[in-house]
C-alpha cells in the first residue's frame, strides 16, 4: 500500500487528489499540510510519496523539498502545478521530483502518473530485496556459456523475456530515438540476459560494466580468446555508449521544442541526470553537435531495465 502526503495550500484540490487516490485504490493519505512551513520530516515518516504544489504562500514547493530532503526524507516527490515557466520546472527536477501532475486536475492524468510511480516504487522494493539476500555470482562456475544458454540468450526462451520484456524493450527504443543505433542489438541482448532470471537486475549494480559485456560475449560467441574478448567489449563499449548519447541527445532535443513533451518529462530525469540534460540543451540551442556533459552509462542500463519491467 502506498502512502501518499499532500501539500497543497487549495483544500478543492487536496480533495479531488485525496478522493482520485482512494476512490481508485492507488493508497492512502498519511497526512495533509496547506504549505510546506510546518511539515517536519517526523510526519512524512513512512511515506512514499509527497505530492506538493510548486506555488504556495510562505515557502514555495521548490523550498519545501530543499528543507525535507536535507532533513533525511528520501521518498517521491509529484510536483502538482499550472506553471509553466521552463526554469521553474527545471529547477524542480533538479531538486529531485519524479514528475508533474498539471493544473487544472485531470482524474485520468492523476491516476496514470500515480500508477506509474507505485509500478517503479514496486519494482525498487523488489529489486532491494533481491540485493539484500545475493552475493555476486561467480560467472564461469554457475553460467556456464554452454550451447543452451547462448540459444537462449540469443532467441529467448519463449516465455517472459523472449516476448513481454523484449517487446517491451523495443518499443523504448523506438521512444527514445534510438532503435536503429548500431548498439541497440547489444541493449536487446544484454536486457535479454538480464530478465532471463529476477536475481539478474542486480548484475548492474555489482558488476562493472566491462564485466558485464565480458559475460554477455561469452555468452553469444563462447570461449574466446583474451585479445579477442578486449577487442569485441571495445567496439561493444562503443557501440553502447553512442547509443547513450543520441537518446541523451533525443530527450534534450524534445525538451528544447517542448518542455512538457511526456518522453521527455517522463524519461529525461530518470535516465539522466537532469542537470546534464539541462546543458545539452543549451548546447543544441548553441547548434554544438558533440557534448562535454557527464552520461551514465550504467544509470541508463538500470533506468532502462527498471522501465522494460514496468
Amino acid at each position: 500500500m502506498i502512502r501518499f502526503f499532500l501539500i497543497e495550500d487549495d483544500p478543492v484540490v487536496r480533495r479531488m487528489l485525496e478522493r482520485i487516490i482512494m476512490e481508485s485504490s492507488l493508497g492512502e493519505i498519511a497526512g495533509q499540510a496547506s504549505d510546506g512551513i510546518g511539515v517536519s520530516i517526523d510526519q512524512l515518516y513512512g511515506v512514499d510519496v509527497v505530492l506538493i504544489d510548486l506555488l504556495m504562500p510562505g515557502q514555495d514547493g521548490i523550498q519545501t523539498i530543499k528543507k525535507l530532503r536535507s532533513e533525511g526524507f528520501a521518498g517521491r516527490f509529484i510536483m502538482v502545478s499550472q506553471v509553466e515557466n521552463k526554469e521553474m520546472i527545471g529547477e524542480a527536477y533538479l531538486q529531485g521530483i519524479d514528475t508533474f501532475i498539471q493544473k487544472p486536475i485531470n482524474r485520468l492524468e492523476v491516476m496514470s502518473v500515480l500508477r506509474r510511480v507505485a509500478d517503479h516504487l514496486s519494482l525498487e522494493a523488489s529489486l532491494q530485496s533481491i540485493r539484500k539476500s545475493l552475493q555476486i555470482l561467480d560467472v564461469k562456475a554457475k553460467e556456464p556459456a554452454d550451447h543452451d544458454s547462448k540459444s537462449t540468450l540469443l532467441h529467448g526462451s519463449g516465455g517472459y523475456v523472449g516476448s513481454s520484456l523484449e517487446q517491451k524493450a523495443r518499443q523504448l527504443l523506438l521512444q527514445l530515438g534510438i532503435a536503429s543505433e548500431a548498439g541497440a542489438p547489444d541493449l536487446l541482448l544484454i536486457m535479454r540476459w538480464l530478465g532471463q532470471e529476477e536475481q539478474r537486475g542486480d548484475k548492474l549494480r555489482e558488476l562493472q560494466l566491462k564485466e558485464l559485456y565480458t559475460h554477455i560475449l561469452h555468452k553469444v560467441h563462447g570461449d574466446l580468446d583474451e585479445q579477442s574478448i578486449v577487442k569485441e567489449v571495445r567496439a561493444m563499449e562503443q557501440r553502447i555508449r553512442r547509443m547513450v548519447i543520441q537518446a541523451f541527445t533525443h530527450l534534450a532535443s524534445l525538451g528544447l521544442t517542448d518542455y512538457a513533451n511526456p518522453t521527455f518529462e517522463h524519461f529525461a530525469p530518470r535516465l539522466f541526470d537532469f542537470q546534464e540534460i539541462r546543458v545539452r540543451m543549451q548546447e543544441l540551442e548553441a547548434g554544438e553537435k558533440a557534448t562535454k556533459c557527464r552520461i551514465s552509462v550504467k544509470k541508463f542500463l538500470s533506468v532502462f531495465l527498471l522501465e522494460a519491467k514496468a
